[in-house]
């Protein structure tokens, strides 16, 4: 005789199985999402895009232990370029959002920035005896004036792909690479070790932007040169190599290696003599894409991911065979020119991309299709080792750009001039998050599409 609480346990069971079959028919059909999380690759979704999600100040990590006087002092010399530029034309001409993200701005018009501006300059000057009150009073004129907006990363499930049923990813973070302003031994003429010239710009290299021409290539550019009626590519770097501006008088010469890592750093300081030093910076580029040519390394098995580093790049170009690095160096095509800057105080540092000095420490190169060159940008960003132990959380402005230097979450760190800048620019590769700071005249017209809107209370 079977027991009434056997009767029981059987009824149970057999309702476990009923509700499960039916969870499980639910979940096949895309009705409910499955409860675990599968193990998609990033090929399963979409390319990243961007997503936002408004924030505020107080969930920035450490927020009240910045001091934002430096940046006070940066966003004022970008200020300079809002103020000089036609008050409705774009703050950022090369504005390019990307999909989803049509009619949105996050660059506004030159007006947006004025008042800011404004008392930005006065607060600048305002005298304070106590430097606690100062820095309250600099973080009260960024609470009151910018609406802090957190930059993410969208990937969406491939349509026909294996997760075409699953959430998609949000990314808060990307990568911080550094950079600095250097300082090389130069001769005004070519000598046994200072073979390689360094170029001005040619008078016949043309820049393009494609996006006064096509909508949907705002924010890409071309550079080339006429021949006939046509624009084509530019010479290489190894065609210019080989001779193909041997008309063109340099500025000066170098180390090839230290050509190279100029080019890269996009300014520098030449010393001729104790005496005789010359910064030079940015004036062009060739028009083809740029190459890191550790990756290439690390495809060719020279050395692991993990070691690439300048300095470690360095070091085997400089253990090779002047032939050998000089075709790994060619494996970068883009060439930089340059130009003397002889108006900057040796204590600023050299012009970024929006014509503004850098400051250290306090300057961020960025991609400008995201991205307003001069707007106050806050990172955290995980600790490097060569600066210390801890993360770095400071508020930095947009104020520079770089041709490797692509994404929306995408940062190169100004860390200043000299062996040690260098020696941890060289060495950082970070991951860290950003949130840009608008003015709220802007943020209050910001209406991020529905996909943005979802971010908000999924992001990380």
């Amino acid at each position: 005789m079977i027991s009434s609480s056997s009767k029981w346990l059987r009824v149970f069971l057999a309702g476990a199985v009923l509700i499960a079959a039916a969870l499980a028919a639910l979940v096949f059909s895309g009705i409910l999402p499955p409860y675990y999380d599968r193990a998609f690759s990033n090929d399963d979704f979409a390319e990243p895009v961007l997503d936002l999600r408004l924030v505020g100040f107080d969930e920035l990590t450490g927020w009240l232990q910045d001091d934002p006087g430096p940046v006070l002092e940066a966003f004022v010399r970008s200020c300079a370029v809002f103020e000089a530029g036609d008050s409705q034309a774009p703050a950022n001409p090369l504005e390019r959002l990307g999909p989803g993200a049509e009619g949105m701005t996050l660059g506004g018009v030159n007006a947006d920035w004025l008042r800011p501006c404004a008392e930005a300059r006065a607060l600048q000057v305002s005298a304070y005896g106590d430097p606690a009150v100062r820095r309250a009073a600099l973080r009260a004129f960024f609470e009151f004036h910018f609406q802090p907006v957190a930059i993410l990363k969208r990937r969406d499930p491939l349509p026909d792909g294996r997760a075409r049923r699953a959430a998609p990813r949000i990314e808060s973070t990307g990568v911080f690479t550094g950079y600095f302003e250097p300082a090389y031994e130069a001769s005004r003429a070519p000598t046994e070790t200072h073979t390689a010239p360094l170029y001005p710009r040619p008078d016949d290299l043309i820049e393009v932007d494609l996006g006064l021409f096509r909508e949907e290539l705002k924010g890409e550019r071309i550079a080339g040169r006429i021949e006939g009626t046509r624009l084509t590519p530019y010479a290489d770097h190894a065609d210019i190599n080989a001779g193909a501006l041997e008309e063109l008088e340099p500025i000066a010469w170098l180390d090839p290696n230290d050509l190279f890592f100029l080019q890269i750093q996009g300014s520098g300081r030449l010393v001729f003599g104790e005496d005789d030093v010359m910064r030079v910076g940015y004036a062009g580029q060739n028009g083809h894409a740029y190459t890191a040519i550790g990756r290439v390394m690390v495809r060719e098995n020279i050395m692991p991911l993990e070691d690439v580093s300048m300095q470690s790049i360095r070091e085997w170009l400089e253990k090779e065979t002047p032939q050998i690095a000089q075709a790994m160096r060619e494996e970068n095509a883009s060439y930089v020119f340059f130009r003397t800057l002889d108006d900057i105080p040796p204590s600023l540092g050299p012009l970024g991309a929006q014509g503004a000095p850098l400051t250290p420490g306090r300057s961020l190169a960025v991609d400008r299709r995201y991205h307003t060159l001069g707007a106050p940008v806050w990172v955290e960003i995980e600790p490097v080792p060569e600066a210390g132990e801890n993360p770095i959380r400071r508020l930095m402005i947009a104020q520079d750009t770089g041709g490797a230097i692509r994404g929306p979450v995408r940062g190169d760190f100004y860390w200043g001039s000299g062996d040690e800048a260098g020696r941890i620019a060289g060495a950082m590769n970070a991951e860290g998050k950003m949130v840009v700071l608008l003015p709220r005249r802007l943020a209050d017209r910001l209406k991020p599409p529905a996909r943005m809107a979802a971010a908000r209370s999924k992001a990380p």
